[in-house]
């Protein structure tokens, strides 16, 4: 009886491990865009799976990231969700102006590969346009 909970318990590590492991991300700071203002990088993810695209934002500046990823074949890759997360971290909360973190969520629907674009401007007509931009290459397998 022993042997056959060990048995189990080995067929099910794989699929707990899984179930555990966190989604595929591209993480872009501050510093990278100061050096470079046009930045890709390039993501494999499985069909099916959710990855991250989190990029440094300063909205305090009057720049932000365009709200929807500039995504070049959307039957490959579906945007599911954007957000602003401030550091959380820091005690004391940090000062206005400190930058945080604009975070998009994306969905792989299928195999093939495209271009995702995201644009870091200040919006209002007259703004300067296309200040950082990122290109990420995402291959589905």
């Amino acid at each position: 009886m022993g042997i056959t909970i060990t048995l189990f318990l080995l067929a099910l590590l794989p699929i707990i491990l899984v179930g555990c492991s966190s989604p595929s991300q591209v993480e872009i700071d501050c510093e990278a865009f100061f050096e470079n203002n046009h930045l890709d990088d390039e993501i494999a993810v499985s069909v099916g799976d959710e990855f991250m695209v989190m990029l440094c934002s300063n909205p305090s500046t009057g720049y932000q990231w365009s709200e929807d990823a500039e995504i070049a074949d959307n039957e490959v890759v579906k945007q599911v969700d954007h957000e602003f997360l401030m550091p959380a971290e820091l005690d004391p909360p940090p000062p206005p102006g400190t930058p945080g973190v604009e975070v998009w969520t994306l969905s792989a629907l299928v195999r093939g590969s495209t271009t995702i674009d995201f644009d870091y401007s200040r919006p209002w007509e007259g703004g300067e346009k296309s200040t950082w931009t990122f290109r990420l290459n995402v291959a589905m397998e």
